[in-house]
């Protein structure tokens, strides 16, 4: 009977203790690790000039060669890799499910530590406790944040393939590493029934003193610690769709290189005047990514900009779009109906007073809270979706060079418009009225409220505070 897998990988990061793993992983009849054979600095070992007849060169220029090799190689190969190994193989590992999954992790503060050690004394492995090095690094917080972040998004991404692919990994950390009984049961996970009789003993722990004791500032670093937010509780939770790009709605200057990004809803006509008032005037429209690819190269040395709006003043503009627009004439009917949000029938919508409005305004920012969480049957619509989320969903196809502010309009369209040689640009137009009240009519503190429970995100993200009346610029 056949093993479940052709080969193996060791998912890993320096300092986890890989090299025991692998040392110790080699004791079985027939395993080969190749150590970090995907190294963008060297292939499998540093003193490596090759590896199963390829060069550090090779590698570079076809690294699945080199994947195909060690898969194909007598016995039962594998490898070690890290977050920042060669990526143009990470996709084709993770999709095999003929590929062994070991996930090796430490402690990230021990890891760090030793990391800083090992540099600093240029000591990776340790044979003999007589040549040890003793250095005591001093801990970095922010440069400690770094390092996490880059390790806890290789793992997210790791887990995240496993899950949407139906495959599982062997996990072990460090400590775990040194355990017979554990690594036995890893051996049978690899499909071998001989068993691991003791750990390498090829090498030896290189820092086994107390944390405080291998570090110069302990309390400082005790103190840093407490500020990380390791179960990442500070999180926004995220239930929105990925969007598209929204590419048809994009409107280009036709005598300008400028091209504007629109957060629907449109109530912009003023931007689209302002577009059209350069050179000869007009505007381009009507864009699919073709034609928009096309538009850029011409363009040249082009800009593009979109612009946010405070979270209250775009739910605003969203309510006023759904209580017009027969686009939205099954949304008025479970808004009515499932959420309590009370407006007149549709032929008496005109008449609404200002104290209506705001009544149900408020009812559909507590609707928008548990659509945009997924506790909706209803679509949850471009109208009234986070402006972050429709900004992820330019960067499908190219992000905006500049993210303008509703407030300050003018002003960051004029630094625009300089940036690319125009000393002189067309006034900004006032913006058409709201065709049913200004904000100012119906603001309350409540509506704020509602806003950032809808759009906590929006806020934490853009920096907006409770609204106030926009200033004149």
């Amino acid at each position: 009977m056949g093993r479940p897998f052709d080969y193996f990988v060791i998912f890993a990061e320096m300092r986890t203790g890989s090299n025991l793993l692998e040392a110790t992983l080699s004791q079985l009849d027939g395993l080969s690790c190749h150590g970090e054979a995907f190294n963008p600095d060297h292939i499998g070992e540093p003193r490596n000039a090759s590896l199963l007849n390829m060069t550090l060169a090779d590698r570079v220029n076809d690294p699945m060669e080199l994947l195909q090799r060690i898969r194909r190689a007598e016995g039962f190969n594998g490898f070690r890799y890290f977050f920042d190994h060669e990526p143009r193989v990470f996709d084709a590992i993770l999709n095999d499910p003929r590929c062994a999954k070991i996930v090796l992790t430490r402690n990230p503060v021990d890891c760090y530590i030793s990391l800083k050690i090992a540099y600093n004394t240029k000591r990776w492995k340790l044979t003999d406790v007589k040549d040890k090095i003793a250095w005591k690094p001093p801990f970095k917080p922010a440069e400690f944040e770094e390092f996490l972040a880059n390790r806890q998004g290789f793992q997210l991404k790791l887990l995240k393939a496993l899950q949407t692919t139906g495959q599982t990994a062997f996990y072990l950390d460090y400590e775990d590493s040194l355990d017979a009984d554990v690594l036995n049961g890893l051996a049978r996970y690899l499909g071998f029934t001989q068993e691991i009789t003791s750990i390498s003993r090829k090498m030896v722990r290189q820092n086994p003193e107390a944390m405080a004791d291998k570090v110069r500032n302990f309390a400082e670093m005790e103190s840093a610690l407490a500020r990380v937010d390791w179960a990442n509780l500070a999180r926004t939770p995220n239930f929105e769709p990925r969007r598209g790009p929204g590419v048809p709605r994009f409107v280009a200057a036709k005598d300008a290189p400028l091209l504007y990004m629109p957060i629907v809803p449109n109530r912009d006509a003023h931007l689209s005047a302002w577009l059209s008032a350069f050179g000869a005037g007009g505007v381009v429209q009507d864009f699919n990514q073709k034609t928009l690819r096309a538009w850029k190269r011409k363009a040249g040395d082009h800009r593009s900009f979109t612009f946010v709006r405070h979270p209250l003043m775009r739910a605003h503009d969203s309510f006023g779009t759904i209580l017009r627009s027969e686009q939205f004439t099954d949304i008025r009917v479970a808004l009515r109906r499932d959420f309590g949000v009370n407006m007149p029938p549709d032929e008496d919508l005109a008449g609404m007073s200002a104290q209506q409005y705001g009544a149900a305004l408020e009812r559909f920012l507590n609707f928008v809270t548990v659509n945009l969480k997924g506790q909706t049957g209803l679509r949850q619509d471009a109208h009234w979706a986070s402006q972050w989320s429709v900004l992820q969903g330019f960067a499908n196809f190219a992000t905006p060079d500049l993210i303008c502010r509703d407030d300050t309009l003018a002003i960051d369209l004029a630094y625009l418009t300089r940036a690319i040689g125009i000393k002189k640009a067309p006034a900004l137009p006032e913006n058409a009225p709201h065709p049913f009240f200004e904000l100012a009519q119906i603001y309350t503190a409540e509506l704020d409220h509602a806003a950032r429970g809808a759009y906590q995100r929006d806020y934490m993200t853009f920096g907006f505070s409770d609204w106030k009346p926009v200033k004149s610029q």
